[in-house]
């Protein structure tokens, strides 16, 4: 009988998205849209984050403001969740594993980008206190920011211009997505990648069906599955 590693193809390249798989935000998120559906007398479960991750900032106003029917408009819950944003992001820890298996990759010059749906001015409260870790990453892109990015995940657009943005353009085949998100798998997968899925614990287990490989934690990863420089 065939290992299951004989179904893994190896890659040259990796792209990690960012929330709840490289930071330990997805908690930070369900803290601020709870704070504010509270005084509604309505509440942001796992079942809506399910349904929401990997979304664009854009997606996630409307979606607070029509899933909940709140008496605002997009643009009053858009200044709230900057406010509450502000206060709550820059406590982001590093999830387990995450330094070990960014600095392997870099050591063996393995290309290494973010993905990630957040805007820059998200990111840089995320982050701002972990420069030393996000500046291995060879480039980063923001599904928010960036002009190139027409569609949010589970559309592969980010993907793709992270792709194109890898100085030798590889082919979308030779890339390993990392993520912890069912629209984030189905964006990889729809951009003809491998996917390594890291869901929350608290995410349904039939929502990760999907990925390539399902761990636990990055502390798991066993580069060499992929054809990646095994850890020491």
């Amino acid at each position: 009988m065939a290992s299951k590693d004989a179904l893994f193809k190896p890659v040259t390249h990796c792209i990690f998205d960012m929330d709840g798989l490289l930071l330990n935000t997805e908690a930070l998120y369900l803290k601020v849209f709870n704070d504010i559906l509270e005084p509604y007398g309505k509440r942001f479960t796992w079942a809506h984050k399910a349904e929401t991750m990997g979304f664009q900032s854009a997606q996630i106003v409307h979606y607070l403001v029509e899933k909940f029917e709140l008496p605002m408009s997009d643009d009053q819950m858009h200044q709230l969740l900057q406010k509450k944003y502000s206060e709550t992001f820059p406590t982001a820890q590093l999830l387990p594993g995450v330094e070990r298996l960014l600095r392997h990759l870099k050591t063996h010059r393995i290309p290494i980008a973010l993905g990630t749906s957040s805007s820059v001015e998200s990111y840089n409260l995320k982050t701002s206190h972990l420069q030393e870790i996000f500046d291995l990453f060879d480039q980063k892109v923001m599904g928010s920011s960036d002009p190139e990015v027409k569609r949010g995940k589970p559309q592969p657009d980010i993907f793709y211009v992270v792709a194109r943005r890898f100085p030798d353009n590889p082919e979308p085949s030779k890339c390993l997505v990392f993520e912890d998100s069912p629209n984030g798998v189905e964006a990889g997968l729809n951009a003809g990648m491998q996917t390594v899925m890291v869901p929350d614990p608290e995410l349904p287990r039939n929502l990760t069906d999907r990925a390539t490989l399902v761990i636990d934690t990055l502390e798991n990863f066993k580069p060499e599955r992929f054809g990646l420089p095994k850890f020491q």
